[in-house]
């Protein structure tokens, strides 16, 4: 049996180290697609892409573990049962779980893997490929320039445009605010239409800018606005602005500063500033009842003291019930007002206090099922590399395919299913319809039973996925209706 374990799992290795090389590849160049305008145009080394694209990998290697194993399970025991071998060994007496054994074993310690990088190596990464992240969208910042947003990359300038020409150099509907004497707003440029271009050196950026006017205070020698109130305003044809771009040397940012987010912490840190969370929650919570009585319900003036005991007669006064209908309309007519007035304005404030506490708590609660979420998904992806496993063995040996042809086919259906399910709960779980732990989980709570389903059916040779079958049993279903049909057609029997 030794012997044939070493030949499972060395059929079984081949195909995942090429699978997940395939699916990283596949994966990484997603990245770049949707990255591509921040890499684009900053003058990047092939040292910092390559630094950029590991931490990538690093991110995405849990996820390309788990299509790797559908797929080489998928292909190993297809090609197990195109060449007969696995028809050559159950005929030996050898069942299929027994079959699945040493690379169930295997699965389960790549399954182990998978959680141990997530958990530990993961946080890290993520910090690195963050800052390294913001150190490459401050390099070149003028291709971050978006439409209709300000933007604040350039030094001492907030630019505003309105639309983008496809090739990124001519702009339209430009405002530009002037902060360089660092007065505040004390310049503002408005025009039409301008044109961007990069110096030869490419340390500076020429804007020429068309059809507009300027606008401009007078400071003192204090650089304040002067106190006759001074303006100068201008219109102009054409005019050109020179701003100096920073150098081709990438600046480093400290990757400590994103140590708080919770996609820099391992299961214990995620699960520790949940509780504190939770805790404060709760704690915020208790205080906002607190205030609501003593500053809404019974107004007492001091917080800090507690209320005056009750007298026998106020106790028995206290205890009846009071008509406050009747009450109100033995008032006189001013003193109405005037208590109705009083009492809008004890429940206005008690309704913001309670909408504020609410809006907090909303606010807390989403934090909380941030960090929650990304505690259960260092486990759910781990354990999915064990779930794919138990149904890529048995679909394998149904099909009875090896290559690349039908196990790609049925690997990506199978993946984009699991992910699709698993991005909607994530969804809903962070959004609060779904708890977090089902939102997280219920992907792989659907996947189970169909994998102990497929090996329950490929252990009993059932030919789940031979055509032949179907066909036959389509037959019988419409050769029953027939019968039936034919059946309810006959005259009813006569009675003489």
């Amino acid at each position: 049996m030794k012997r044939l374990h070493k030949y499972l799992i060395r059929s079984y290795i081949g195909p995942l180290i090429m699978t997940f090389c395939l699916a990283m590849i596949v994966l990484i160049l997603q990245f770049v697609w949707k990255w591509i305008d921040e890499l684009v145009g900053k003058g990047l080394s092939w040292s910092v892409i390559a630094e950029l694209l590991t931490y990538v990998s690093a991110k995405l290697l849990p996820l390309a573990l788990i299509l790797a194993v559908l797929l080489a399970s998928i292909m190993t025991f297809g090609n197990l049962g195109e060449h007969s071998e696995l028809s050559a060994l159950k005929s030996s007496g050898i069942s299929l779980t027994r079959i699945m054994l040493p690379l169930f074993v295997l699965a389960g310690m790549l399954t182990l893997g998978a959680f141990l990088f997530s958990n530990y190596t993961i946080p890290e990464t993520n910090k690195k490929f963050y800052a390294l992240l913001l150190d490459i969208r401050q390099q070149r910042p003028e291709f971050d320039i978006k439409e209709g947003q300000f933007y604040n990359g350039l030094d001492g300038v907030s630019l505003k445009i309105g639309k983008r020409s496809r090739s990124g150099k001519m702009l339209y509907d430009l405002m530009i605010y002037d902060h360089r004497a660092r007065a505040g707003n004390v310049g503002v440029t408005i025009a039409d239409s301008g044109q961007m271009v990069m110096t030869e050196d490419k340390k500076n950026l020429i804007l020429t800018l068309y059809a507009g006017s300027s606008y401009a205070e007078y400071l003192d020698t204090n650089k304040r606005i002067d106190k006759n109130r001074k303006f100068q305003r201008t219109r102009f044809a054409s005019q050109q602005l020179l701003f100096e771009l920073p150098g081709d040397s990438l600046k480093r940012t400290d990757e400590e500063i994103y140590k708080d987010n919770y996609m820099m912490k391992d299961m214990e840190g995620l699960l520790s500033y949940s509780r504190e969370l939770r805790t404060d929650m709760n704690r915020k919570r208790d205080r906002v009842a607190k205030d609501l009585v003593m500053t809404q319900y019974f107004r007492l003036e001091d917080k800090k003291e507690e209320p005056t005991p009750l007298t026998e007669d106020q106790k028995t006064l206290a205890s009846k019930r009071i008509d406050i209908e009747q009450w109100y309309d033995s008032l006189p007519p001013v003193n109405r007002a005037d208590v109705a007035s009083h009492a809008l304005m004890l429940a206005k404030g008690a309704q913001n206090m309670v909408n504020n506490s609410l809006d907090t708590s909303k606010s807390d609660l989403r934090w909380i099922n941030r960090h929650m979420i990304e505690w259960h998904r260092k486990l759910t992806l781990s354990v999915a590399c064990l779930i794919f496993f138990l149904i890529g063995a048995p679909l394998g040996s149904i099909i009875r395919k090896g290559g690349l042809g039908t196990p790609v086919v049925v690997s990506t259906l199978f993946f984009i299913f699991y992910h699709i399910i698993s991005l909607a709960g994530e969804k809903y779980a962070r959004a609060g319809i779904l708890p977090v732990w089902l939102g997280m989980w219920g992907s792989s709570i659907l996947l189970l039973p169909l994998g102990i389903f497929l090996t329950i059916k490929s252990a009993r040779d059932s030919a789940l996925m031979v055509g032949e079958s179907y066909t036959l049993l389509i037959r019988k279903i419409l050769s029953f209706g027939r019968r039936l049909g034919l059946a309810r057609n006959e005259d009813p029997p006569t009675v003489e």
